[in-house]
């Protein structure tokens, strides 16, 4: 190379003596360049490491919200876990990362020891070899406002590199009034603002334009809209969509209490400790969550949970019970009510989907910085027992969880998967059978909820009450979380009588907790979704009576035009619609959903399905676990094999089989103490700070 050979020459030009000083000072000169290169050479094929993810997430400029568009944000002393991924320069290994907060050492991870790793190994494929993981667990900050962030890496080779961002602490302990002892958030999973309002049209009516009553959720004084995105999308799903509230920061699709990070362990990620958690360590209020869902499910599991993905059933449910009941029954859960019993038989028991690669055992760091248990893979246990030996009474049925009267932890487990929805409960109260679709049964009719094998399951307004009793005996008050599941899993059917039932079903509940909140002043009620589902609207109503509508849809697949005339003579739009009305029951539900001229729904958000407008007999197949698959053979699998008798198949805007979330603004409704810092357009983290300043600052 030329550069070589000058340096040769360079070399026998020093060696000669018969320079004269000005010659002399150009060769000294020229051999301090050549040394300056040299250096520069060899640092540039020694490069330093990279830091490719900084935990908490930083966005540090301004942005709408009165805090700007601060990502991360945490009330003083909420623990979170701080944590870098480093790649480093090849042949190097990461040795150490140092962490500063406002420029004051929080932590030098080397290796690990008690709440901080450095960890190189079971990390994603696709990162480079060597990659590390530092994490500090369990941090916290007491001062408020908006806190720098700054991680330094050092490798092997002396290289170093520096990446900064920022987080605030958000003070809510001012005094501004009187504080909520008591909260209860209710989540209408997927219930946008046409899910409510077509609740209210089929539950009260409307006429001459004035609606002729309204939701309970209606009459809540303080209204306000919230935003849904998640930390990775417009459109969140429910893990993240809850779990803002819960934490008051976004989440990542498909995470739940946890900040994303690069590793393939799902129960490892970054925490951010939970309202019920921090409620109860501080202030000593207990929790609980009712759900119509499956209790592993996104929305339950978002507030009490640590996980990236949700569908970790086993890990899941254990982590309910080692570390938010605890197995001395010393933890801040108290009720745990819904479907999902699958999860808490061992994996040798019919119905149990416990699995081994579901569980999870915690790395030390997690377990020394949060102080939980370890855990363990146990597909094999039976978890009812542990949660009984906790102190939890144990509820199979609508029956046994009346006679459980309230006692101080309650366990209700009512259905293998997802609880039945409203529509099948109650048709089964009334005595109201179906045609025999799973072909099995000897009388040739059947009530959905047997088929399904649990056929005394309770209504969401009976476990909100049978909660309240439980709750209420703490005298340091309580967080309670109730959610209505199937609105959404409904709307993702497109099967609109039952989301719309539903949703009458979750007003009721809200109805109870109204009852309680104005016998005990001292409590707020949040009411608001996680997201919204389908892109549901009001298109107008059915323009002929159910015996036409029964005979149109018999008769389209024999005719010229196929189910053209399902929607040419069947929906009525703009006066065509007038104005629906449904015959009201005592039990508070229709006395049938396919009245004449019935309220017709669309779906900006669904797939492709088959439509005849009328009531579905039974839900899709999928919607629950059956006990016993044989007797709902008959069942429909989904929105394209069912209704297609009568030959009008809609084209839908997404792909696949069912809808889809939407990311429109969700409606948010309050009362009671501290709910009139419930109004405007907000965040869905925002719902938590305000919250959070309800019970510890107070409002007005």
């Amino acid at each position: 190379m030329k550069f070589n050979k000058s340096i040769e020459q360079i070399g026998k030009l020093q060696t000669m003596h018969t320079f004269g000083p000005s010659l002399r000072r150009t060769v000294a000169n020229t051999v301090l360049l050549t040394a300056v290169i040299v250096t520069l050479l060899s640092s540039a094929a020694l490069a330093d490491p990279v830091i490719t993810r900084l935990t908490p997430p930083s966005r540090p400029t301004t942005g709408f919200g009165a805090t700007g568009a601060v990502t991360a944000r945490f009330l003083p002393d909420q623990r979170f876990d701080l944590q870098a991924t480093v790649r480093p320069d090849a042949g190097s290994t990461i040795t150490g990362v140092r962490f500063y907060v406002d420029n004051q050492l929080v932590e030098e991870v080397k290796g690990t020891t008690g709440r901080a790793s450095l960890v190189t190994t079971g990390l994603a494929t696709g990162l480079p070899v060597g990659t590390a993981v530092a994490s500090v667990r369990a941090y916290s900050n007491n001062v408020p406002g908006i806190r720098s962030l700054r991680v330094v890496a050092t490798q092997s080779n002396g290289g170093t590199s520096t990446a900064s961002g920022v987080f605030e602490i958000v003070d809510v302990s001012k005094k501004r009034g009187d504080r909520a002892k008591n909260v209860i958030v209710f989540i209408g999973d997927g219930m946008g603002i046409a899910h409510r309002t077509a609740a209210r049209m089929m539950l009260r009516g409307v006429w001459q334009g004035k609606a002729n009553g309204s939701l309970t959720m209606d009459t809540f004084p303080f209204t306000g809209l919230v935003m849904t995105s998640s930390l990775n999308s417009i459109v969140t799903d429910s893990a993240p969509g809850a779990h803002c509230y819960s934490t008051g920061n976004k989440g990542r699709n498909n995470e739940e209490g946890v900040f994303p990070d690069d590793t393939v362990d799902v129960f490892d990620n970054p925490r951010i400790e939970h309202m019920s958690e921090y409620m109860f360590r501080k202030y000593g209020k207990v929790s609980g969550i009712v759900t119509t869902a499956d209790i592993f499910d996104a929305t339950p599991a978002a507030f009490a949970i640590h996980t990236s993905n949700r569908g970790a059933g086993t890990g899941i449910i254990d982590q309910y019970l080692l570390e938010a009941a605890k197995t001395d029954g010393s933890g801040h859960l108290r009720v745990l009510m819904g479907g999902g019993r699958r999860w808490f038989l061992g994996s040798s028991t019919a119905g149990s989907a416990r699995a081994a690669t579901s569980d999870y055992e915690l790395p030390s760091d997690i377990a020394s910085g949060w102080s939980v248990p370890v855990g363990s893979s146990n597909a094999a246990a039976d978890v009812i027992p542990g949660f009984q030996s906790a102190g939890f009474t144990y509820a199979a049925d609508r029956a046994e969880m009346s006679r459980a009267g309230s006692p101080d932890r309650l366990l209700g487990l009512f259905h293998l998967g997802n609880m039945n929805v409203a529509l099948d409960k109650v048709s089964k109260r009334r005595g109201t059978t179906v045609g025999n679709l799973g072909g099995k049964n000897p009388n040739g009719k059947s009530y959905v909820v047997d088929d399904y094998g649990f056929g005394d399951q309770p209504m969401l307004d009976e476990m909100t009450g049978k909660a309240l009793d439980v709750l209420k005996k703490n005298p340091n008050g309580f967080t309670l979380m109730v959610e209505g599941a199937s609105i959404d899993k409904q709307a993702h059917d497109m099967d609109s009588d039952r989301w719309i039932m539903d949703t009458i079903e979750f007003d009721r509940a809200i109805k109870v907790a109204q009852d309680f909140a104005n016998a005990n002043p001292d409590t707020l009620i949040v009411v608001t979704a996680d997201h919204e589902c389908a892109g549901v609207n009001i298109i107008g109503a059915s323009r002929l009576s159910n015996a036409e509508l029964q005979a149109k849809a018999a008769s389209n697949a024999q005719a010229a035009d196929g189910g053209k005339n399902l929607r040419a003579d069947a929906v009525g739009v703009y006066e065509s619609a007038g104005f629906p009305q449904y015959t009201i029951l005592p039990d508070g539900y229709p006395e049938s959903t396919d009245p004449d001229y019935k309220l017709l729904i669309g779906y900006a958000a669904g797939a492709d399905r088959y439509e005849n407008w009328l009531t579905n007999p039974a839900p899709s197949k999928g919607s629950t676990n059956a006990a016993s698959a044989a007797l709902v053979e008959g069942y429909s699998a989904g929105p394209m094999t069912r209704d297609n008798a009568g030959n009008f198949m809609i084209t839908g805007h997404v792909p696949g089989g069912s809808a889809v979330h939407t990311g429109s603004d969700v409606p948010l409704s309050a009362f009671g103490r501290g709910s009139s810092l419930f109004t405007g357009v907000m965040d869905n983290t925002d719902v938590y700070f305000r919250i959070m300043q309800a019970m510890i600052g107070g409002a007005k």
